[in-house]
């Protein structure tokens, strides 16, 4: 039997340790780039500043708007900051200058992205993100506990609805107004364009696929759609577009964003088919949304297609009738958990992780011109990543 897996640390957990009194070789912790920079509490105290202002054109209104951007401020107050370090550190390579401006352009990544979170909860019917209510869930439990009139669900998903407008509304604001030279901004703004529609594209398919159930598709049909959603839901909006923005602004010549494209799409999928091995084995309390909670939701992800591949008729069937219950309890979710390891499932997803990198460093390679401290910078975001534990 192979060794089982450890998908926090991407090594065989036979190897940790076991065996032996000699503590497990490990190479020395990478320095998060978003560190070097105080990239992070600089974007925080943009989205600080950003929300009180919009506090401040929401006051008129009243009280009832307190809540909801309560639990946008929430959702925005940490988190890995990897979109608004992919768009600075794109800016960087390409020439440009640190600046405030350019944190308030990087922050707007957060805040489209945080729209995308809010709706894809509402659409994904998750109960938790980030360790706390899903802004869909808070709202209904403000309608239950005011004993207002109407369903108490169907009024938490309209609220996080516009809740995840008003983010995506801030998002073009921020962008529009961060403070960086128009003729940059004029440069950046299709690819910004093409971000926001794409990845509206991607939750469709997304959608889509759940919907479809893989009907009439034959296994590489499978994989290839699991990686069509990867592409356009995830991949491209949290780091290859992110970097173009940064990189076009700054002027980058086609050869960079070339190789920029190419290293962004392959740790973009990287970091996706890390995040599906999480939603699957992660701990709870790390990734702040129950273990099996994609099972529950039925995602077609890659980790499944590739099971099905290997699996036995009676293990086909257990996918079958479990995945996508909602009611899925610790058995459901070990039941299918053992049919993704017996079939070495997990163990090729995490060779598709190696593989991502390994190509985005390879694309980091050909990128003409990089100063050495940015390459090491793009060079170092693809361990933070795809080794990660939420």
């Amino acid at each position: 039997m192979p060794a089982p897996w450890d998908h926090t640390l991407g090594t065989p957990a036979e190897a940790v340790g076991s065996g032996s009194n000699r503590p497990p070789e490990r190479t020395p912790p990478v320095t998060d780039p978003l560190d070097r920079v105080d990239l992070r509490p600089r974007v925080q105290a943009v989205v600080d500043g950003e929300l009180a202002r919009q506090r401040e054109v929401l006051r008129e209104l009243g009280s009832d708007l307190d809540h909801l951007v309560d639990e946008v401020a929430a959702l925005l107050s940490g988190g890995k900051r990897l979109r608004a370090g992919f768009a600075y550190w794109g800016y960087r390579a390409a020439g440009g200058a640190d600046s405030s401006a350019l944190v308030r352009l990087a922050t707007a990544m957060e805040f489209f992205q945080a729209g995308a979170l809010v709706h894809d909860d509402v659409m994904d019917d998750s109960d938790t993100r980030r360790g706390r209510p899903a802004i869909h869930r808070a709202a209904q439990a403000w309608h239950d506990a005011r004993d207002w009139g109407g369903d108490g669900a169907r009024f938490g998903e309209g609220a996080a609805i516009l809740a995840g407008n008003l983010c995506l509304a801030w998002c073009d604001e921020l962008f529009a107004g961060c403070g960086l030279p128009a003729e940059e901004l004029a440069r950046a703004r299709p690819v910004f364009d093409v971000m926001r529609t794409q990845l509206m594209g991607g939750q469709l398919l997304d959608l889509a696929a759940q919907a479809q159930a893989w009907a009439g598709l034959d296994a590489p049909g499978r994989a290839a759609q699991a990686r069509r959603v990867i592409r356009y839901k995830s991949a491209k909006y949290t780091i290859e577009h992110p970097l173009l923005i940064g990189a076009t602004a700054a002027g980058a010549g086609p050869e960079l964003l070339e190789a920029l494209s190419a290293y962004g799409l392959a740790l973009g999928e990287a970091f996706q088919l890390r995040d599906d091995l999480l939603g699957v084995f992660g701990d709870a309390a790390l990734t702040g949304k129950p273990a099996g909670d994609d099972l529950r939701e039925g995602k077609r992800t890659l980790l499944v297609a590739l099971a099905l591949e290997e699996a036995s008729a009676e293990q086909s069937s257990t996918v079958a009738t479990l995945l996508g219950r909602a009611d899925l309890d610790d058995a459901g979710v070990a039941a299918l958990r053992a049919v993704l390891t017996s079939t070495g499932a997990d163990r090729k997803v995490e060779q598709h992780v190696t593989e991502g990198a390994a190509a985005a460093r390879a694309a980091l390679e050909r990128a003409p011109g990089l100063d050495t401290e940015f390459r090491q910078a793009l060079n170092d975001l693809v361990d933070v990543a795809t080794s990660r534990t939420s």
